[in-house]
This record gives structure tokens, C-alpha cells and sequence, in this order.
């Protein structure tokens, strides 16, 4: 008896230090490609937002109700990605939906949640997702133009005249082929070489090759793991010694992994998460980096990356909007978030405007080389 009177009283104890909600909780969804090829981005933005869930569950949750998400796994793959985005709005009645994780997905659903008027915020890159402005779709990952934009800006400085692209033939190639066929010859550069890999391709030989005939001061492929890997192993393979620039689509650990020792001597343009330890200490945002690095660190036992970050954005700035709107409704969220100001982010400080649903400015790069397998901040 005295046992079962102890039991009790721990779980009583357990109970009390648990947040209480009475209320219906706020309901929000997530499209994720939690497997499949991009899994490398998807599953930090999984466990990144399971992560901030309890945590703000923990402190209160959100309007004093729970905070629930529904993640679904789109298997980086579109089809499953419109399924996945169907069940939301119709079975499961979210009040805003984070994602999907790939431009190519992103770019596919946003239209039908535009039609609900449920807010999307994309977790994806593409500059076309928030351009034009679609009332109801907003997005957290830096736009392709800004990445482009912090490349061509070093290799300017570097004297480079002549350049290449390689880009793959999905969603985030294709957006990041436009713009670099726009922003090269604007920025003074010759444009010499443009060659295209598909994303199954394993190998790209032939289109390193037509590259090296050209003769390019230097060389940019813009892509997403495993086809930049491939690049980089091949461009060893061939005996290519002309600068290579990865896209901020490989600003993970799993790309240095995947490329071995074919990684040294890349650059990239990478958010400041991807080496917050080692910025210095004047820089604003590097107590939240720093934070958060620990925080997913000590739960997951994994690296952090650029692609987490999106999660914890995405997640973030809807909470925000739903307590500055004090609703979970989606046109109130969806007003909420076009008035965010100055919101400090993982990928950055977010402004979003009627005009602007894509939040950032160039700031949201730094430019990062990898040295014996690992990343160092390199200066313009």
C-alpha cells in the first residue's frame, strides 16, 4: 500500500510540473523529405522543429494552448509531396504548413495552399516560390539570387573573368541556373560554359570535360547532395585545378562526407550556422547560433546545418504570428507574418513586407571554404 501511495504521488508530482492546457491545441503541418535523396535536408528540419515543439510546449505552448505539428515525409518525392499537402488542408485542417523541404515540391504544392488560404512558409530556396508575392506563401531559406550574388562577388575580387556553370535539373538547379545566367554577364563576367547534370546522374565526366575545354577561370555547380559530390570527385578524377564554387545547397557536413578529400578547396556560400562557433563574438547573431548548435547537438548526437535552421525558422515565425495575431487562424497568421520586423532567425533577421515575403537580405551568407574536412570562413 505504501508503494502504490509512493507511485502515486511521484506521478502526481510528474503531472504538476507538466504544463496544463485545457484548450484545443494549435495545430500546424509540416511537408518534409524526411527520406528519399534529400533527406539530408529534411530530416534536421524534422528534428529540428520536434525539437523547438516541446520546448515551447514546456514554457507555456502557444496562447496558453498546445502546440501540435503534423509532420508528414514526402519521400523527396512530388507526388507525395501534393498528397501530403491534400491531407493537411482537407483530413487534417492545419492552420499553416511548414515546407515542403525542396524547391521543386515547394513549387508544386504552393498553389493549393494559396487556394485554401492556409499560409506555406517553404523551407526551400528558389527565388520563384515568393516571386511574384502570392499572399499566402512566405519562405525561410535564402533566395538563389543572394547565394549567386555572394559568389560572383568573391570570384570578382578574385580577378576571375571567365566562368562556367553546372547545374542539376530539378527544381533548385533549374531556379539557380536562371539567375546565374541573369546575374553573370550583369556582374562584367563571360559566361563560357553551361552544362546540366540530372539528379540520378553518377557521373558528369562528359560535362567536366566540355567545361575544361572552355577554359573558365572558374568554375560554379549548383545542385544538392549526392550530384555536387559526384562534381567534386570527378573534377579530382580529371586532374581539374580551376576553382570550383559549390551552391549553398551542399552547406552541410553530409557533402564534405560524401565528397572525401575532393571536398578540400571548395567554396561556398553557406548561412552563419554552418560555422557559428566560429564567428566572432561581435556578431549579433552568434549567441543563438551558438544555442541552438548545443541544444540539437545534445539531443540528436548530429551536427547542426544550414537545412535544421529552416525548420526552426519556419516553425518559429508562425508561432510568433499566431501570438501576435492571438489566433490560430490562417488569414490571421498569414497578416501576422507579412508585419513581421527584425526577427532574428538561424538563417538570419527576418523583414517580411506585402512587397517582400521572402525576409531576408544579403547578410544571410558568408562565404566558407573547406579545409581538411572541415569549414573555414573565408574573407571577401
Amino acid at each position: 500500500m505504501r508503494l502504490h501511495a509512493a507511485a502515486l504521488a511521484f506521478c502526481a508530482a510528474i503531472l504538476s510540473a507538466l504544463p496544463a492546457f485545457a484548450a484545443d491545441p494549435v495545430r500546424l503541418g509540416a511537408v518534409l523529405s524526411v527520406t528519399g535523396p534529400a533527406s539530408f535536408l529534411g530530416e534536421p528540419e524534422k528534428n529540428t522543429i520536434q525539437m523547438e515543439v516541446d520546448k515551447i510546449n514546456a514554457a507555456g505552448g502557444v496562447l496558453g494552448r498546445p502546440l501540435e505539428v503534423v509532420i508528414l515525409d514526402d519521400e523527396t518525392d512530388v507526388n507525395k509531396a501534393v498528397l501530403a499537402t491534400d491531407r493537411l488542408l482537407k483530413k487534417e485542417q492545419v492552420s499553416a504548413i511548414l515546407g515542403p523541404t525542396t524547391s521543386g515540391n515547394s513549387l508544386a504544392v504552393m498553389a493549393k495552399a494559396a487556394a485554401a488560404k492556409v499560409p506555406l512558409v517553404s523551407c526551400s530556396a528558389a527565388e520563384k516560390i515568393t516571386k511574384p508575392v502570392n499572399p499566402y506563401i512566405f519562405k525561410v531559406a535564402p533566395s538563389d539570387r543572394l547565394a549567386a550574388a555572394r559568389i560572383l562577388s568573391h570570384a570578382k575580387k578574385q580577378g576571375y573573368k571567365k566562368l562556367a556553370i553546372l547545374t542539376v535539373s530539378d527544381g533548385f538547379g533549374q531556379a539557380g541556373r536562371e539567375v546565374l545566367k541573369e546575374l553573370v554577364p550583369a556582374g562584367g563576367f563571360e559566361l563560357v560554359a553551361d552544362e546540366v547534370f540530372g539528379p540520378k546522374d553518377t557521373d558528369m565526366t562528359a560535362q567536366l570535360t566540355k567545361i575544361q575545354g572552355a577554359s573558365p577561370d572558374a568554375v560554379i555547380c549548383w545542385g544538392t547532395n549526392p550530384g555536387p559530390a559526384v562534381v567534386a570527385k570527378n573534377r579530382v578524377q580529371l586532374g581539374i585545378k580551376t576553382p570550383l564554387y559549390m551552391s549553398h545547397g551542399v552547406a552541410s557536413k553530409k557533402f564534405i562526407e560524401l565528397a572525401g578529400e575532393a571536398a578540400e578547396g571548395l567554396l561556398l556560400p553557406a548561412g552563419k550556422i554552418t560555422a557559428a562557433a566560429k564567428l566572432p563574438d561581435s556578431d549579433p547573431e552568434k549567441a543563438l547560433l551558438v544555442a541552438y548548435t548545443k541544444a540539437y547537438g545534445e539531443k540528436y548526437n548530429a551536427p547542426v546545418s544550414t537545412f535544421g535552421g529552416h525548420g526552426y525558422d519556419s516553425l518559429h515565425l508562425v508561432v510568433k504570428a499566431v501570438a501576435d495575431a492571438g489566433s490560430d487562424k490562417p488569414e490571421a497568421i498569414r497578416d501576422a507574418l507579412e508585419k513581421t520586423k527584425a526577427f532574428p532567425g538561424i538563417g538570419g533577421v527576418f523583414t517580411f513586407t506585402p512587397e517582400d515575403h521572402a525576409g531576408l537580405g544579403p547578410d544571410a551568407f558568408i562565404m566558407l571554404g573547406i579545409a581538411n574536412g572541415d569549414w573555414v570562413i573565408v574573407g571577401e
